[in-house]
């Protein structure tokens, strides 16, 4: 994380520090899914990699109430793949993007040792949400549940097996909560890198620390790539996104109130790594 940070410190555009960079109506983005760092092909068969290669990417338009119009795909075929596995990865990924209204629409391959995938998108939105714009006295929230991904990857990495419909293998992404929410939200993102390091990044942006509310456990706080989001709201707005959350079926909770202090959650960043 503190050399992902470094780097990122060396780029030199105003663009930089949110989900996606936003270019007036366009919302631009890309993120990459590796074999080695983000999964194993023995875990999971070509179409669950193409799937989930397509929704990580698409979090980050839906974290920016933002309409995936456009994606750009390039692959590292390892030199062994068959051409059934690249069929059942390409048709992951053509259904997964068209899903959410998102077309492919080029990119590029090339021969490797290992199968690596990198998307951008080209979205839109008259109303994208940011992280910037928090202030003291705004409650940060966060949807759904969290912490079944860490159990989960923790069990593949001891070789055990995980349900089809792990969070792991199927992201859930907010879209219409995000979208129906938006006129009352100060600030948001999704959960990519684990609820502790991404509200760092969320106070990071503007300067400010938290008070916490909840005791927040390590298996949830560390729980990296769950694509839930993390939103910010005046508290007078409370009760109106408890009513949103119930309307989508999902569960909101709330655990911090903004504060103009120096708190940081202990960052420790829970994505698979080869190796660990």
């Amino acid at each position: 994380m503190e050399k992902e940070a470094f780097l990122i410190s060396r780029l030199h555009s105003r663009y930089i520090g949110d989900d996606a960079a936003v270019v007036g109506e366009w919302i631009y983005s890309a993120d990459a899914f590796c074999e080695g760092s983000h999964f194993r092909r023995a875990w999971m068969s070509p179409a669950q990699i193409g799937r989930k290669a397509m929704l990580v990417n698409i979090s980050d338009a839906v974290a920016m109430n933002a309409d995936p119009r456009y994606a750009l795909v390039t692959v590292m075929l390892p030199r062994e793949i068959e051409t059934e596995a690249i069929s059942e990865l390409t048709e992951a990924l053509e259904e997964t993007a068209a899903e959410y209204g998102c077309e492919i629409i080029g990119g590029d391959t090339v021969g490797g040792d290992a199968l690596h995938l990198s998307i951008t998108l080209i979205s839109r939105s008259d109303a994208p949400l940011l992280r910037r714009g928090l202030e003291p006295g705004d409650l940060l929230a966060y949807t759904g549940t969290l912490g079944t991904s860490k159990r989960d990857l923790e069990r593949l990495m001891q070789g055990e097996e995980i349900p089809a419909d792990s969070r792991f293998y199927e992201p859930v992404l907010r879209r219409d909560f995000v979208k129906k929410a938006r006129p009352l939200l100060r600030a948001g993102m999704d959960i990519s890198d684990g609820l502790y390091c991404d509200v760092n990044k969320l106070l990071d942006a503007n300067g400010l620390g938290l008070e916490p509310l909840l005791e927040i456990p390590a298996e949830i706080g560390e729980s990296g790539e769950e694509y839930e989001m993390l939103i910010a709201f005046d508290a007078s707005h409370c009760d109106s996104l408890l009513s949103i959350a119930q309307e989508e079926g999902t569960a909101l909770t709330i655990f911090g109130r903004v504060a103009s202090n120096r708190f940081r959650y202990p960052c420790r960043s829970q994505h698979f790594r080869s190796g660990t």
